[in-house]
């Protein structure tokens, strides 16, 4: 996996300050701005402005659907900039934006009596050493892995964990970060902790940038990847996206943009300012509002 190759970790600041460029100003507290819609009350949000924005409001959406008895969470959003798109930044660089920002996104939103009850998955063994002489170094969050690399590696065959093996009784919270560099094996082990470790209990399962929308859109052929397909049946209709940003770039683009419990919204951006053009209660396709909403609107 790219992080495995990664330079030493003494890079690893440059990174951090460009994560955090222009976010020096002290924000005031998150609070939820209420509209009226024609179907229902809803609450709207501001497009961050940086990341330390983005974060304090990714925590509010996140303790709001926890108190609203969601338990399968998907917040998703682009690490090298808000106006990025996946693919932007070397893949490498990208992971270890997320790990950085799911550092900074537990430490709002866990408090310290709670971390020792809160496990972060990371794609591979190996990524988790990496993590605990880095980003996660003298944190008491416990941190796991999904795959184990095996001598087959290079064949494309991962060791299998049994994720009973790896939940413990006092765990609450789940954290899975970017499981998506071997999809096929990675995400269905995600749906199994959840079938295994949630499902009719009281802990709750964040899946943190998983390019989800990869698998939504048929990106992955059902054909070859079967199991990985019937996701968007058996497993994504049961998950709710807490908080969300796709990039759209070039002649009509624009930002879809949701923070639970919101609505899902179309965004331009004019004069520095972003303008909804567009609002539904469900999630439309990528698909759609690239090619309908965006070019109407």
């Amino acid at each position: 996996m790219a992080l495995l190759s990664f330079p030493t970790v003494s890079w690893f600041p440059v990174v951090h300050s460009q994560l955090n460029s222009g976010s020096s100003r002290n924000l005031a507290a998150f609070k939820f701005g209420v509209g009226k819609s024609n179907n229902s009350m809803e609450f709207e949000t501001q497009f961050p402005s940086d990341y330390d924005e983005l974060l304090k409001q990714a925590k509010a959406a996140t303790e709001l659907a926890i108190k609203n008895k969601k338990q399968l969470m998907e917040i998703e959003f682009p690490t090298s900039g808000l106006d990025s798109v996946p693919g932007d930044g070397e893949g490498g660089i990208e992971m270890t934006g997320s790990l950085q920002l799911i550092r900074q996104y537990c430490d709002l939103l866990v408090s310290p009596e709670k971390t020792t009850r809160t496990r972060v998955f990371l794609p591979e063994a190996n990524e988790v050493e990496f993590a605990r002489k880095s980003v996660f170094g003298g944190s008491s969050l416990k941190l796991d892995y999904l795959t184990k690399p095996s001598f087959f590696e290079d064949f494309g065959f991962m060791s299998k964990v049994k994720m009973a093996d790896r939940v413990k009784p006092e765990d609450q919270l789940f954290l899975v970060g970017y499981p998506y560099f071997n999809v096929n094996a990675e995400m269905l082990v995600v749906e199994e902790l959840y079938k295994e470790a949630v499902v009719e209990t009281s802990r709750n399962l964040i899946i943190f940038n998983g390019e989800l929308d990869r698998i939504r859109s048929g990106y992955y052929p059902a054909f070859f990847y079967p199991k990985l397909a019937a996701l968007t049946l058996s497993f994504f209709p049961k998950m709710e996206t807490v908080y969300y940003i796709h990039n759209f770039k070039g002649r009509n683009g624009g930002v879809l943009f949701r923070c639970y419990p919101g609505p899902w919204r179309v965004l331009k951006k004019m004069r520095n300012e972003y303008i909804c053009v567009h609002q539904q209660e469900m999630m439309p396709s990528l698909k759609e509002v690239a090619l309908e909403i965006l070019p109407s609107a």
